[in-house]
């Protein structure tokens, strides 16, 4: 303790001398003053030496014995390094913002003081620093130089040149600081920033300006267009090197997303975005006619309703919707959908014409509006395995007219009450940034009211508006709902007037907090018994649908929950639905208050949501993303399938995965596991090849749906990742499909997956498979062999016979191997061996590199093993790289005999 107050004391009585001589030498110094080049120098050192708080003394008493300032400034920065490795900002940066600092105190330092000639010089000079690529630097050298008041011609001369340097993010950044973007050339400017991937810089460029909103959009939205080349581009842009990585994300898809969210954003039509706006609908057919006719997992009558609003006044799209129906539905279907909408017979496909001739005139429309069986009750198959509520149809009332809204009034806003809150709307697929609400459901304990938002007149009446306002700001009366905050959004769009006077929410308990500490407790019973509801137990349910289950004992029925909302009259099953969403509300909240510690829950459920949202807060961006992918990881569900993850413990590890393996299941050889691997986890699939496992790998073109294909051709096992696994699961009988934590490194899913299976390896099964092809036969090669064939290759350089004859005779090796067949040179693929030295590759181009430090060569031949089983392996590692074609041998065909295979019994390798 003090030592400390020594050091510090000294430290002061160090800066007070500092000054003191500073100060004594100002006032003795010459008319010459300092020179800038010494003063550059003494900052410079301090700045290596990371002595931040010496070089502030420093420069304070420097900069007030240049006799020149300005210019002297300029001076120092010309003579300044750039860019430093580890240094998050360059020295004339941070000399820049000392001289900021030290003209506060110096006020008349300033541009105004200088001729004009002086200035107009000074200025020049300070515009050819502007290659720093930090706005500080940027603005600092525009604030003292007054640049913003140099001829506009000049200013443009110079971002000119700035891109002639390639220097893009800089010419954008000053063009940004001196206000010139009207002057500039618009695509001379943005598009190397989006080649780049730098488009958030491009979106500064234009914000403000609405006619280069509008043009920077429609640059894009022509990037959509079927028949754009971004070769073309480049080719334009030749300067210019674009990264594999950034030319990646110019792709159809991302540009769509990047166009809708600036249309958003810059309030701009979609009609000045035709090529987007026909992706995303093109995008959406085929997702439609995939949830219809592959899952199965949509209505006949949703579909054909959502199929018209897609392709609806897009004559192309109707034509690729009659070319997709052939595919997936059929000729009799594609031939009604073409009568529909008159495609022209040389746009037809081929087959469809005919068909309709022969099409009855009952089969030549389609009537997607077939009247629907009026059933208060669903049918018995639907009862006993979905959710029912309790109430009959006359409790079920429909608003639709001030008057039967006076009566709900009065019902709903009773003091005390609890009200189940859910709202539905119109999917529009993301073709629309906007969705509004088409109907509201208030459930209490004996009624439930629909609130028909699309009515004519209704929906924005006053008293509409004044009811749903009192609603939610009523204290006294609590609203049950789940995600509540995607409903708000809804509500806000659909009423302007809750944004110009705000809506205030009061009274709101969003069960999706209760939800998820439910699924933190680890307890998850249903209200009649003690069985866990296990998370992945033949259920594929998630959100409102899964908590409904684990505390009611049975799922919604969603089937109707992608309905189109806004049509009347309303089906029967979609007020069934609509009823069911906002009724089972009450029930959950009614077991869940009633036994709360069954569910691992206080009493108090509305102090959750409260504390959940002091939590959060309280906490960085970054941090809420990371809880909330915890949080998700324990809501996701697996359906005929097990999620191999990281568990907190055994315990959790079976709430998430369901089922395990059995522990007294038979052990199972790596050769008898095959599995395809998503690719996304091509690291996880060398890996296990190396132990023997049987790996077909998806390549980076390939479609996620070919695993599923592969795996039912071929009885293999799919292990995927990330959002792939809810669509292939469902492809694949049960425990087909894995899902594994795509953050963890690829040895460590390796050890997951073995475990799972109860995989025993042996050290025969190590490297008994090539990474690369994935073959298990190896033909033994002798050196001289190897060594010719490499050379052949162009793969090895000439050997030299006296340092092979060294190698030979290196003591103490003992490779497990015949007499006959000497040990061939370490070397992996695509490298040459040094002629210098037995530990020392020269990959093609590049400087010699230590075997020590490349995988591929570590634990060489010509090292000492620690043992022959080290030496075994070691050679079996090199010869699969080594057997491949593309480097001149090949692996022996299935069936065939290898010939003097080496191995420790001197038999063949599996």
């Amino acid at each position: 303790m003090l030592g400390n107050v020594l050091v510090n004391a000294a430290l002061e009585q160090c800066q007070k001398t500092i000054i003191l001589l500073t100060e004594m030498s100002c006032t003795t110094s010459d008319s010459a003053g300092l020179d800038p080049c010494v003063l550059r120098d003494e900052l410079l050192e301090l700045w290596h030496l990371k002595d931040q708080q010496m070089l502030h003394l420093a420069a304070l008493g420097g900069f007030s014995r240049l006799p020149e300032p300005l210019e002297d400034l300029l001076s120092i920065l010309e003579g300044c390094p750039g860019k430093q490795k580890g240094r998050s900002h360059t020295a004339g940066h941070c000399i820049l913002m000392e001289f900021q600092a030290w003209r506060k105190k110096h006020p008349q330092v300033t541009l105004s003081a200088l001729s004009e000639q002086q200035a107009s010089t000074l200025q020049q000079r300070a515009l050819l620093l502007v290659a720093d690529n930090q706005s500080t630097f940027i603005e600092s050298l525009v604030d003292i130089y007054q640049l913003k008041s140099v001829d506009g011609t000049i200013l443009q001369q110079h971002i000119v040149r700035l891109q002639a340097l390639n220097l893009y993010k800089e010419a954008a950044m000053l063009g940004m600081k001196l206000h010139r973007q009207k002057e500039l050339d618009l695509e001379e400017m943005c598009v190397p920033l989006i080649l780049l991937n730098k488009l958030s810089l491009a979106e500064s460029f234009v914000t403000g300006h609405s006619h280069l909103e509008k043009h920077l959009v429609t640059l894009l939205d022509s990037w959509c267009h079927p028949s754009f080349s971004l070769e073309e581009i480049c080719r334009r842009f030749s300067r210019l090197s674009v990264s594999r990585h950034c030319m990646d994300q110019i792709q159809p898809k991302m540009l769509t997303k990047h166009v809708f969210r600036l249309m958003e954003k810059f309030n701009i039509d979609q009609g000045l975005c035709p090529n987007a706006l026909h992706k995303r609908r093109l995008d959406t057919l085929r997702f439609l006619m995939y949830s219809r006719f592959m899952e199965k997992s949509m209505t006949e009558e949703n579909w054909c309703d959502h199929v018209q609003y897609v392709v609806e006044d897009d004559p192309q799209l109707q034509v690729q919707l009659v070319q997709m129906l052939v595919k997936h539905a059929g000729l009799e279907k594609a031939s009604q959908w073409s009568l529909k909408y008159n495609v022209p017979r040389n746009q037809l496909p081929i087959g469809v014409w005919e068909t309709q001739q022969d099409l009855p005139p009952h089969l030549q429309q389609v009537d997607p509006n077939k009247p629907e069986q009026t059933r208060s009750m669903p049918p018995p198959s639907t009862c006993e395995k979905f959710y029912q509520v309790p109430l009959t149809e006359e409790r079920i009332h429909l608003v639709d007219t001030p008057e039967v809204l006076s009566r709900c009034q009065k019902v709903v806003l009773k003091e005390g009450g609890v009200v189940g809150v859910d709202m539905e709307w119109q999917p529009t697929f993301g073709c629309s940034s906007s969705q509004q609400v088409a109907l509201m459901q208030l459930a209490v304990t004996d009624q439930v009211f629909l609130l028909d938002v699309c009515a004519e007149g209704f929906g924005q009446h006053p008293e509409t508006v004044s009811f749903i306002r009192s609603l939610f700001s009523s204290k006294n009366v609590l609203k049950l709902g789940y995600s509540t905050s995607g409903d708000l959004r809804c509500v806000l769009s659909t009423w302007p007037q809750f944004s110009e006077e705000p809506l205030v929410t009061q009274g709101v308990l969003d069960l999706v907090n209760v939800h998820q500490k439910i699924q933190r407790s680890k307890v998850n019973r249903t209200q009649n018994g003690s069985k866990e509801v296990l998370v992945g137990e033949g259920s594929a349910e998630k959100g409102l649908s899964l908590l409904v289950q684990q505390v009611l004992g049975r799922p919604l029925d969603k089937r109707e929950q992608m309905s189109n909302w806004k049509k009347r009259p309303l089906r029967a099953s979609q007020i069934r639905y609509a009823v069911a969403d906002a009724y089972c509300l009450l029930e959950v909240y009614t077991v869940l208050k009633s036994n709360p510690a069954h569910f691992g829950l206080p009493d108090d459920l509305q102090n959750i949501s409260s504390r959940q949202s002091e939590k959060s807060k309280g906490k960085k961006p970054k941090e809420q993303q990371t809880e909330q992918i915890k949080q998700s990881q324990g809501k996701e569900e697996c359906q005929r399938a097990q999620r191999v993850s990281r568990p907190h413990s055994d315990k959790e590890k079976d709430l998430l995965c369901g089922e395990k393996p059995s522990a007294d299941s038979p052990p199972l050889p790596p050769q008898q596991l095959r599995v395809v691997c998503d690719n996304m986890l091509q690291g996880l699939g060398r890996t296990l090849r190396c132990l023997g496992v049987d790996v077909v790998m998806l390549e980076n073109s390939d479609d996620h749906r070919v695993a599923a294909k592969l795996a039912r051709a071929e009885g293999r096992v799919i292990l995927t990742c990330g959002q792939p696994f809810l669509t292939l699961r469902s492809q694949v009988g049960e425990g087909r499909c894995l899902s594994l934590d795509c953050s963890e490194k690829a040895k460590d899913q390796a050890v997951r997956v073995l475990r799972h299976f109860n995989v025993q390896l042996t050290p025969s099964d190590i490297f008994s498979r090539c990474q690369v092809c994935n073959s298990n036969r190896y033909a033994a090669v002798s050196r001289q062999d190897m060594a010719r064939m490499l050379q052949q290759k162009g793969f090895l350089q000439e050997w030299d016979t006296e340092c092979a004859q060294d190698e030979e005779t290196t003591p103490g090796l003992t490779l497990d191997l015949p007499s006959s067949t000497p040990c061939p040179p370490v070397c992996c693929r695509g490298s040459r061996t040094s002629t210098c030295a037995p530990d020392v590759a020269r990959c093609s181009g590049k400087a010699p590199t230590m075997t020590e430090s490349c995988p591929c060569l570590r634990s060489s031949c010509t090292s000492r093993p620690q043992n022959q089983l080290q030496s075994r392996q070691t050679w079996r590692s090199r010869i699969p790289a080594l057997n491949h074609p593309k480097r001149g041998m090949s692996h022996q065909s299935e069936g065939a005999q290898a010939p003097n295979v080496a191995s420790s019994e001197g038999g063949n390798h599996p």
